[in-house]
């Protein structure tokens, strides 16, 4: 009976092995595609990492090229840094992006800080490696945004003439002030202030249009990139119209329009005044004159007593 019970025993743990065993077996060929891939490249994961991640639904084929990427671009990333940041809600290939331009491009960037930037311009329509290539190549912003339907900022100089103004400015990414620092909103507005503050300081608007380089001088010197992401990099590029100008020659179109029309409308008025006075001139005759031309009419006597119409000769008669 003894003897029974043991083997029954050991017949259950044998099968407990088969079923361990086989889910092992299942388990590595599954993994063992990745397992190698990442063991050739020289970033090597244990087949319990696979498994954990597995476990915690994390893509493990995701995070496994992108630790490969990193690996062969010189950026020493683990699994652990790559699957927390996933499990925030950060973009994994973004991150790893941007930390291979930032060395190729010698800038100061750690994971930390780039892991940073891509949570905080998550759902934001920007990305850390666009901040990143912002940092490499400068970015123009137009002033204002034509986005928001304004083409031109309207500033008034001391001498009451309004002047149209559009401004370009070329900025760069500070990557260590994207994260809680102001955004292109910040830059266009006070580059919008600057300019109408500067313009209106003005004399004359004589004296813009003669130096405009002075208007980028004063908004530059107050500091526009203070507390902001960007870095104003070079020097804002003015463009200038004096609304002043079209405004008085639309004036003096509208007045040569409007004498044309007056001498024309003086033209007709003359002339029919000129028919007028003529029909008035008929209407006065005197009645020996209006009787004189009657009676030419007629054939009657005139006012002299002759009359007004030749006797015609009376027809001749054929065979007289």
């Amino acid at each position: 009976m003894e003897n029974n019970i043991g083997s029954l025993i050991l017949m259950a743990l044998l099968a407990v092995g088969i079923i361990v065993v086989l889910i092992v077996f299942f388990v590595v060929l599954s993994f063992i595609n990745i397992w190698i891939q990442a063991r050739m490249t020289g970033a090597p994961v244990s087949f319990l990492t696979l498994l954990s991640m597995r476990l915690r639904r994390v893509p493990i084929g995701l995070v496994v090229q992108s630790r490969i990427t990193a690996v062969k671009a010189g950026i020493p990333l683990t699994t652990d840094q790559l699957e927390a940041h996933y499990l925030a809600g950060g973009d994994v290939n973004q991150v790893v992006r941007a930390l291979i331009a930032a060395e190729k491009a010698n800038l100061n960037l750690g994971f930390n800080q780039a892991a940073a930037i891509d949570l905080a311009t998550h759902q934001s329509g920007k990305s850390v490696f666009e901040a990143v290539m912002t940092s490499v190549n400068p970015k123009v912003i137009d002033c204002p945004n034509p986005a928001s339907g304004k083409q031109t900022i309207a500033a008034v100089a001391k001498d009451g003439i309004q002047l149209q103004v559009k401004a370009r400015v070329t900025v760069r990414t500070h990557l260590d002030r994207f994260v809680g620092g102001a955004t292109e909103e910040t830059i266009i507005a006070r580059v919008g202030e600057g300019i109408v503050t500067a313009i209106g300081s003005a004399n004359s608007y004589k004296d813009v249009l003669e130096n405009p380089d002075t208007i980028s001088k004063r908004v530059l010197e107050k500091g526009l990139d203070a507390s902001t992401a960007f870095g104003i990099m070079f020097r804002c590029l003015l463009h200038l119209r004096n609304r002043h100008r079209r405004r008085r020659q639309h004036r003096r179109a509208s007045a040569a329009g409007t004498s044309r029309s007056q001498q024309a409308d003086g033209h007709r008025q003359r002339r029919n005044a000129a028919r007028h006075r003529g029909c008035q001139r008929t209407g006065n005759e005197g009645p020996h004159a209006r009787d004189a031309r009657e009676g030419r009419r007629s054939g009657g006597p005139d006012s002299n007593g002759y009359g007004g119409s030749i006797p015609q000769r009376p027809a001749r008669r054929h065979g007289l």
